[in-house]
This record gives C-alpha cells, structure tokens and sequence, in this order.
C-alpha cells in the first residue's frame, strides 16, 4: 500500500495530517448546503487544504505506516522522507497527483497550490450520502376579483340615543376597571417592597456567636506526583471535536483527558497519563493491541 493511501485513511479520522518536511493536509467541515439556481442539495462534508508551513513531524503518519507494515518508526521516516524528495522533483516539472486527496503543482513564485479532490467525503458522518436534485416546485395563483359592497345599516331614529348611551357606559366601565387594576397592582409592589426591607434589615442586625468551636483540624496531604508520560488518542483542529473524542474515550473507561495544544495548534486528546515511562508503555502496548494502533506516547511537563 502506498504512502498516499495511508494519508487518505487517516484524514477520516484526523483533522490534520502531516508529511514531514513538506506539509500539512488539513481538513474543516462543511455544514449542508442548496444551490437555489440548479435545485440541488448538498450533504455535510470535509474540505481539504494544504498548508506548506505544517512541516515538523508530529508522529502520526510515520506511526501508522510503521504499525500497518509491522516496520519501525525510524524505517517508516525514511519511506516518507524518500517520497518527499520525489514530490519535489515532480514537481519542477508537473504536478502530483495524490489519490482521493487532491493534486500539487507550483505556481510562478514557486509556491505549492493545491486543488483538492471533491468526489471523496471525509465526513464519516455523512459518508456515503450523494447531492440530491429536486425540481422546482410550481405553485398556482389563483386571481381573485374584488367587489366594492357598501354596507347598509337601518336603525330606528328613537332606538340611537339608547345605544349612544350604553357605548359611553361601556367606555367608562373599562377605563374604572383598568384604573383600579392598576391602583391594586402598586399596592401589592409596596407591600412586597415593604416585606422585603423588614428581612433585609432582621438579617444584618442578627449576630452569631458559637460559644463552644470545634477544633482546628490540620490536614497533611501529600503531594501528588506530575503525570509527564501521555498516550496520545489524537490531535484536532477544532476543540468541539476533541472534546467529543474525550467523551467517547471516558465512555469506554478510559482517563481521558485534554492536555492542550501542541506547537502546530492541534488539541491533543489522551487515553490517560501515568508517572512513570514503565507504566505509560506498558498501557501503551495494551492500547495498540486492543484500541487504536494509531496510540503513541508524548513526554510533555502539563503546566
């Protein structure tokens, strides 16, 4: 299996992926989306970048090479450390294709520019959902003629004055009430108001003396010792997916923990750490075989 391939698998479970010496591959999610002119729907999915300044070697790669061909890390950094060179090369002359990632080429300042390959979705998510296409949905309007209709009101001449006596009645009842709800309304926040000082005033006049006090009691506690070794479950570009990764972790009874970013701004998640390298690597070798081959140790003083 090709190196290239080993870089398509990790970005479906990794934010970023890093060739030493030659960059990063990054990938950010893509919430849905519609295009309102050709009536199609577009599912959640990863877009890749390439960042030329992600150099430094992060362990990743290399450790997933080295456990899926059963060699060491040191053989599996040569492998990648030979196929930059040849990315190089190929590239003064033309670019470099990278299966169901995207291709490399060099614009006239000698820059990489990278196009990334649309047809794969990293979002496992989503994975395996296609655009969908819906036409458009016609709607019928129905044209309604207006008609001008005067109304007609008879009323006995004798009949007004009663009315126009009753509409005044009705008018003064409603102002009364609302006054008088209103009037009720502030007598019950003047009260309450009331209520409140008198409480107010009874607890910073109260004294509390205890006449026979416990004790002092002095505690000695020992001084826990820094847990330096990690075993290492990923690195994210976003923090809302190491925490989610945490969270799975701690859900499996690990120590799951989020011990910051490293130099690349990656948050780091770990399976758990321990005091000692004995007790990290003995954890470590249990993890590769039933967890994740992908697990490695990090020596980091946490602050």
């Amino acid at each position: 299996m090709s190196i290239t391939t080993y870089i398509s698998d990790l970005l479906y479970r990794y934010d970023c992926v890093i060739v030493p010496d030659f960059g990063g591959f990054v990938t950010n999610t893509i919430s849905a989306k519609v295009n309102h002119f050709s009536h199609t729907f577009y599912p959640p999915t990863k877009q890749i970048t390439f960042n030329a300044h992600l150099k430094n070697n992060d362990g990743l790669l290399a450790n997933y090479i080295a456990s899926s061909q059963k060699i060491s890390f040191e053989e599996a950094s040569a492998k990648i450390a030979e196929l930059v060179v040849n990315w190089n090369t190929q590239l003064q002359n033309e670019s470099v294709e990278i299966a169901k990632v995207g291709s490399l080429s060099l614009n006239k300042e000698q820059q990489i520019i990278f196009n990334p390959d649309t047809t794969a979705n990293y979002l496992t998510e989503t994975f395996g959902m296609s655009a969908v296409n819906s036409p458009a949905i016609k709607r019928l309007e129905y044209k309604q003629q207006a008609t001008n209709v005067v109304p007609v009101v008879t009323e006995k001449k004798s009949s007004f004055g009663f009315l126009k006596y009753a509409a005044t009645a009705a008018i003064l009842f409603t102002v009364g009430a609302i006054g008088w709800n209103g009037y009720q309304t502030n007598q019950l926040k003047e009260h309450y108001a009331k209520q409140q000082l008198d409480v107010e005033k009874k607890i910073q006049s109260a004294t509390f003396v205890i006449d026979n006090p416990l004790p002092t009691i002095q505690l000695n506690v020992a001084k826990e010792a820094p847990k330096n070794f990690h075993i290492v479950a990923g690195a994210f570009e976003f923090p809302e997916n190491a925490t989610k990764k945490q969270e799975q972790l701690q859900a499996r009874g690990f120590d799951a923990e989020i011990i910051g970013k490293n130099r690349w701004g990656l948050t780091q998640v770990t399976y758990a750490s321990f005091e000692t390298r004995a007790e990290a690597v003995k954890n470590l070798s249990q993890i590769k075989k039933n967890q994740s081959e992908d697990a490695w140790l990090l020596i980091k003083k946490l602050q």
